[in-house]
Order: C-alpha cells, then sequence, then structure tokens
C-alpha cells in the first residue's frame, strides 16, 4: 500500500510537468519512487549520461536537490515555490559555470552616472508611468531563447532589449543573432563571459546586428562571420541610473531594459513560480537578464518581470516575477545596480 501511495506521488509530480509543489508537502519521496523518477526526468529532457557510474552520481546530486526542493516547498507560506527543471541533476558549481556568465561589472555610485531621464531624484512615479506593463502583450518581446551550456547571459539580455526596441521604434519584432555576439564581440569572452554594455557597443561598431535566421545559435563560440548584413541598428545605449529602482521603473515603462542580476543561490535556480522574494538571494551580480515589465500581485506586492534565458521549462515558462521596491537600494537580487537600454 506504501509504493502505491509513493507511485502515486511521483506520478502526480510527472503529471504536473515536474513541478513539485506544495500538494506534496506531506509526503517525502520513497528511495525507489526517487530512482524511477530520476529516470522519467531522464526520458523527459533527453539526458543521457555515459556509464552507469555518471548515473549513480547525477542521481544523488538529483536526490539531493529534489530534497532541498521538497524543503522549501514543505515549509509553506512562501510567495513563490520551487520545482524540479533540466537542471536538477547538475550541482550548483557546475550549474553556474555553464549557465551565467556576466563578467567584469564595475558597479558604480548614483552620483556618477549621468541619467537623462530622470528629472529630479524626487518626482512621482504615478504621474509618469502606468501602474503595470507587459511589453510581451505589446509584441515586443521574442519567445524564451536557451543559453544551454554557454555562458553567454550577457549576449541574450542585450539582445532581448534591442529586439524590444525594433519593435516599439519601428514596428516590427525580429528574433536577433546571440551568436554573432559571442563570436564577434572583442571585449567579451565569448561562452565564457562578458558584459552587456560591450554587446552594445558591437553593435553600435558594427552599424547594427544580424538576424538569428541568418546567424543562428550554435551554443559554443565559432569564427566570427563579419559578412552578414545586419538586420537591426543601434545608435547608442544608456546607463539606467544605479541603486535607484524609480529610474529603473521609468526606464521600462518606455522600453525592455538589460539588467545585471544575483543568481548564486539555489531558490533562484529552481525557481517555478509566484513572487520571488528571497532576502538570501546576495547583490553581488553574475547573471543577466532583460526587464520586460512589472506589476503588482493580488496581495498588493509590486514586482518586476523579467525574461530569463534558460529556456521555458525554468521559472514561469521561462520569465520571473521578482519583488520590487525593496528596503535596500540595490534592489532584489542586486538587479538596480547595473542595468541599460539601447536606443535607435
Amino acid at each position: 500500500m506504501i509504493l502505491v501511495v509513493y507511485a502515486f506521488v511521483a506520478l502526480t509530480i510527472l503529471s504536473m510537468n515536474l513541478k513539485i509543489s506544495q500538494a506534496t508537502s506531506h509526503n517525502s519521496l520513497h528511495e525507489p519512487s526517487i530512482v524511477d523518477y530520476h529516470q522519467q526526468w531522464m526520458i523527459q529532457f533527453s539526458r543521457v549520461y555515459k556509464d552507469e557510474s555518471e548515473k549513480e552520481m547525477r542521481l544523488k546530486v538529483f536526490k539531493k536537490n529534489l530534497k532541498f526542493i521538497e524543503n522549501f516547498n514543505n515549509m509553506g507560506n512562501q510567495s513563490y515555490t520551487l520545482g524540479v527543471n533540466e537542471f536538477t541533476d547538475l550541482t550548483e558549481e557546475e550549474f553556474l559555470a555553464t549557465h551565467t556568465g556576466l563578467r567584469g561589472i564595475n558597479l558604480t555610485l548614483p552620483s556618477e552616472v549621468v541619467d537623462e531621464t530622470m528629472s529630479s531624484r524626487n518626482w512621482n512615479v504615478s504621474n509618469i508611468v502606468d501602474n503595470s506593463k507587459d511589453w510581451r502583450n505589446e509584441g515586443a518581446v521574442t519567445p524564451v531563447k536557451n543559453q544551454g551550456g554557454c555562458g553567454a547571459c550577457w549576449a541574450f539580455s542585450a539582445v532581448a532589449a534591442v529586439e524590444g526596441l525594433t519593435k516599439i521604434a519601428r514596428g516590427k519584432l525580429v528574433s536577433l543573432s546571440e551568436q554573432q555576439l559571442i563570436d564577434c564581440t572583442t571585449g567579451n569572452n565569448g561562452c565564457k563571459g562578458g558584459t552587456v554594455g560591450e554587446a552594445f557597443n558591437y553593435i553600435i561598431k558594427n552599424r547594427g546586428i544580424s538576424s538569428e535566421r541568418k546567424y543562428p545559435f550554435q551554443e559554443k563560440q565559432g569564427t566570427c562571420q563579419s559578412n552578414i548584413r545586419p538586420a537591426i541598428r543601434i545608435r547608442e545605449f544608456q546607463s539606467v541610473q544605479s541603486n535607484n529602482e524609480r529610474a529603473l521603473l521609468e526606464a521600462v515603462s518606455r522600453q525592455p531594459v538589460s539588467v545585471s542580476i544575483c543568481a548564486r543561490v539555489a531558490g533562484f535556480i529552481y525557481y517555478s513560480g509566484g513572487l520571488y522574494d528571497a532576502r538570501d538571494c546576495g547583490i553581488s551580480v553574475n547573471h543577466g537578464v532583460t526587464l520586460v515589465g512589472y506589476g503588482t500581485s493580488p496581495e498588493g506586492i509590486k514586482y518586476w518581470l523579467a525574461k530569463n534565458s534558460w529556456g521555458k521549462t525554468w521559472g514561469e515558462n521561462g520569465y520571473i516575477r521578482i519583488r520590487r521596491d525593496v528596503e535596500w537600494p540595490q534592489g532584489m537580487c542586486g538587479l538596480a545596480q547595473d542595468a541599460s537600454y539601447p536606443i535607435a
């Protein structure tokens, strides 16, 4: 009878697209069920190991991560949930080494950035922007992409911002080439890391960036193909005043904005839905995402809407809602420290 119950729990989890929720909070997965669950997970994500030794090692990592997810969800009274995703057989160190990639960020004090969008440090946001914004609803956001094991989040963050600007300024949405930035941006290190600023600088100096169709993503750095005709151009890019969520709000009200964020904690890696409010996530940024909106939850909590580059199985179909207007100036997970957007 006990085995039947555990089998039912495992099947229920699978039927919910591998998301562990509070519905399973009163049941611990039995050892045989975890083995079966891992096997089903391997099938869903087409995971193949080189031998039984590696499979056994990955199963141990999978069980450890599964326990972390289950323990968090069992606590209850959280504004967000964690869930199993395609990264659950990776250690945190392995994941961060291959799925982030922000490098060399020089964070500045607020007084060191001249922001042309700010007429006053004390203006009333409610008189300038709407209570909510979702650039997806205005056709300014391409489908969620997946950087895979290439640490080029900086390229995906920059490209999403340029794609949004293109739709807003020129009325057309074009999926642009992260691969071109990975191959050709000399100031960055391809899949080994880089910065959004260098990505924008390359697009400006190159007089544009190619479409993804003409220069597709390869998940590794290759030889720069400089002869492909650019699809879109930008004139310059602007930094948002650092450590000022009000200035960031005004910028996102006009277009998608690239931001740096701290994605070092397991709670961020296994985020599956809800309003992310983790005071322990830190402010030491290592990952680039793109803010494509903002809003307020039914409970009255303000949030940012961010597009990630970890595929659609992560988070809310590839997006995360993260608490806005926190008590510290750097923003939740440090997202208000280093933000920028392109100008047509």
